[in-house]
């Protein structure tokens, strides 16, 4: 999958589309989820153009790669949701129904989550 330079995390980054920031370094930017699938839900994203974690881990800088996850684990600092636990999640590729071309993580907290994956019977 080619990176779209037209995709809305590339305009978030370019200030074309605004956005509820929650914590920024010089590699990423986290800001609230437009659509909440819990009471606190985040999304991460590297100011690079990544396309998936694949892409980022082989195509990025090791500081730049470290940076990120640096973000991801303030993020949650500030959101104070540490103490009681929260869950990232990355969707990447068609089969994890990945809807935007660019590498991100969500970070999902404020209530219990329950299980990760619904077992098939």
């Amino acid at each position: 999958m080619a990176y779209d330079n037209d995709n809305i995390f590339a305009r978030i980054l370019r200030g074309e589309i605004p956005c509820k920031k929650v914590y920024e370094n010089e590699v990423a930017l986290a800001f609230e989820d437009i659509r909440p699938q819990t009471p606190v839900h985040v999304l991460v994203i590297p100011k690079g153009p990544y396309v998936s974690l694949d892409d980022f881990t082989t195509a990025a800088p090791a500081d730049e790669v470290g940076g990120f996850f640096v973000a991801v684990a303030e993020t949650a600092r500030r959101l104070g949701v540490v103490d009681n636990g929260y869950r990232i999640l990355a969707n990447i590729g068609r089969d994890a129904n990945q809807e935007v071309a660019h590498f991100h993580v969500h970070i999902f907290a404020g209530r219990p989550l329950g299980p990760m994956i619904k077992r098939s019977s």
